[in-house]
């Protein structure tokens, strides 16, 4: 499935995400959802960077595989795969974090099936 198409189907079946995008790890956006175009490479750059640096605190240099920051008026989770891409969401502060994390797994996951 395409990222637009899964990105949709997300927002669909999981009604507290309010924002979403796939990223490739170059920063390209994939697939967007609730963003405007204007603020779409900040929010890819953000993602990255946000993960890249959460992954610089590993003892292990390993990768961080999934985030979620509190926000003043909801929560951001970013989910990675197994492949070059990330998932970035923004849901409604009553979200359910292993609910949504669930969710943008799949996501992902249908996004790299068509691959």
């Amino acid at each position: 499935m395409n990222a637009a198409d899964a990105l949709a189907d997300l927002v669909e079946i999981s009604p507290q995400i309010e924002v979403a995008a796939v990223v490739a790890h170059d920063g390209d956006m994939e697939g967007l959802v609730g963003v405007p175009e204007a603020r779409a490479s900040l929010l890819a750059r953000a993602v990255r960077e946000l993960l890249d640096g959460a992954a610089a605190f590993r003892s292990d240099q390993g990768r961080v595989t999934q985030l979620h920051a509190a926000l003043a008026g909801g929560d951001l989770f970013a989910v990675t795969g197994t492949g070059e891409r990330a998932i970035v969401a923004v849901a409604s502060e009553r979200a359910t974090p292993g609910l949504v994390f669930y969710d943008l797994k799949r996501c992902l996951a249908a996004v790299a099936d068509e691959t």
